[in-house]
């Protein structure tokens, strides 16, 4: 499996909250992501485990390919207020999932060398 990054920016995140509803300011303002003792504004748990998603339908080969899909959030993705952002990389690892035809992926997601992920797993039906 090929490894891929994904830039975030805030201008990310503000078109993730129209789309998604999810307005938490928690996603937009540094002065309230302090306030509740957050290290700045966070990327939404939900965009994050997206496009790590869309890196499982990359290595699937198409997203009817991807069969079960799911993680657990570790840690907040950290999106400062500059016009780079930051990367989220996601890697895998090819596992037999016990039935024929399809694979199991341990998925391993990081951001700044830190796992963003935990128990991330998806099973694939091999190509």
């Amino acid at each position: 499996m090929e490894p891929q990054s994904y830039r975030v920016t805030r201008a990310d995140l503000v078109r993730y909250a129209g789309a998604s509803g999810d307005l938490n300011p928690i996603h937009w303002s540094d002065r309230v992501a302090a306030k509740v003792g957050l290290p700045g504004v966070i990327a939404h748990g939900m965009f994050t485990m997206a496009l790590v998603g869309r890196a499982v339908t990359h290595w699937a080969g198409a997203p009817d390919a991807v069969v079960e899909y799911g993680v657990r959030f570790a840690r907040p993705v950290v999106v400062p207020d500059d016009d780079e952002g930051t990367v989220i990389e996601v890697s895998a690892r090819e596992r037999d999932a016990g039935e024929e035809g399809l694979t199991r992926l341990d998925i391993t997601a990081t951001c700044h060398g830190e796992k963003v992920l935990a128990q991330a797993r998806a099973v694939i039906r091999k190509r």
